[in-house]
């Protein structure tokens, strides 16, 4: 047998095929089922998208409100859920606690989950999943912190819902048309790490739960989701440390100490701007005057843009203007990558129906380095 090439971080290897979506890097596109992922985001609520995304075609009127009823009604959570998350300890991450939740919720609502993993089956289930991760989310963080429960308002569609539950108070449609455009923008994205692991789970025919859990494991890591966070603490940090006038020299002294600046560059990308973080910096500098330091802050942001393609060449990827854009609408720093999680919740989905509908088990080999012949 001819040895097989090695890729570190199987850089450029192809693992699958699929019709969900691409990243279409000669065009600068990121195709969606067919369909450009920045024009959706810019035309179509994240309903619409996630529909699409599940199901492979935009809903008719008919089929969105069929699909948003769904996701209301499953919206609550059961009883036990929430006496679960008042027995979490208080320091755990809340994406610890979202895929707790998830593990739970599969127990209690879906035991026999292996037993039916057809595509019919996979997507009822997916579509629960969605529409109960807000309040999984919101409340996970509101369990940890000591803060009251907030349920879902069924009155409410799933954007604006969503960030009722986050702030605790009803959004402005603005604040809710930005934030609900940052979902579409992280619905779906072909096959970074999280996605893979999803797949790589469902590839054993383990349930879709299993999946998604073993997807936000990936998630929290800082190398993948965690880096919005990330840019939302070292643009405060820049902020605390002489502002606007102290970012040139922040930036350069952490690149000379050999150190990362989160949310520049991607695997894919590469030397190119990511297509969705260039539609969410349209949006920060609207935001600004949401805080007081918010005008700053953006030029912080702008700033530490400027530095990083000039030094290294390194344009922002999503992570990027998303850190600013939910700290601007005053969306607590913990929750950005859970925000992310909920968000990637459907196109989680739609990838472990489509393993499953065309299985092959992941069992990849290794190029061994290690001793030979040893006797004990």
């Amino acid at each position: 047998m001819a040895q097989a090439s090695y890729s570190p971080g199987l850089e450029g290897v192809i693992a699958t095929t699929t019709s969900i979506s691409y990243l279409d890097t000669e065009h600068e596109q990121i195709v969606l089922r067919g369909y450009d992922l920045i024009e959706l985001a810019r035309t179509k609520r994240y309903t619409e998208v996630a529909y699409l995304t599940l199901y492979g075609h935009l809903p008719s009127a008919a089929e969105l409100a069929g699909f948003e009823g769904q996701l209301r009604e499953h919206a609550e959570l059961p009883g036990e859920v929430y006496r679960l998350l008042d027995l979490l300890p208080r320091r755990m991450h809340v994406m610890d606690a979202q895929r707790t939740v998830l593990s739970f919720l599969a127990g209690l609502e879906d035991p026999e989950s292996l037993k039916d993993t057809s595509v019919e089956a996979n997507l009822r289930r997916g579509v629960r999943v969605l529409a109960q991760m807000p309040a999984v989310t919101a409340n996970a963080y509101r369990a940890l912190r000591g803060l009251p429960r907030v349920r879902p308002d069924p009155s409410l569609g799933f954007s604006e819902g969503f960030l009722y539950m986050l702030l605790g108070s009803r959004p402005d449609p603005d604040a809710v048309r930005v934030f609900d455009l940052t979902l579409v923008c992280y619905i779906e994205h072909e096959m970074p790490n999280s996605t893979f692991a999803a797949r790589v789970i469902a590839s054993t025919l383990s349930d879709l739960y299993g999946a998604v859990v073993g997807a936000a494991a990936s998630l929290k890591g800082p190398l993948h989701g965690g880096a919005n966070e990330a840019v939302a603490h070292m643009l405060l940090d820049i902020l605390r440390h002489g502002g606007a006038d102290a970012a040139e020299a922040y930036v350069v002294e952490r690149l000379r100490r050999g150190e990362r600046i989160m949310g520049f560059g991607h695997r894919v990308y590469m030397r190119r701007y990511d297509p969705r973080a260039l539609l969410m910096r349209e949006f920060v500098p609207q935001l600004a005057a949401r805080r007081p330091e918010g005008e700053e802050l953006v030029r912080i942001h702008q700033t530490v843009e400027r530095v990083m393609h000039r030094e290294k060449g390194l344009y922002p990827n999503a992570d990027y203007p998303a850190g600013l854009i939910y700290y601007l609408l005053g969306i607590p720093i913990e929750l950005y990558t859970p925000i992310f999680l909920v968000s990637r919740t459907a196109g989680l989905v739609a990838h472990v129906v489509e393993q499953h509908a065309h299985n092959r088990l992941f069992r990849p080999r290794v190029l061994y380095e290690g001793p030979r012949g040893l006797r004990p």
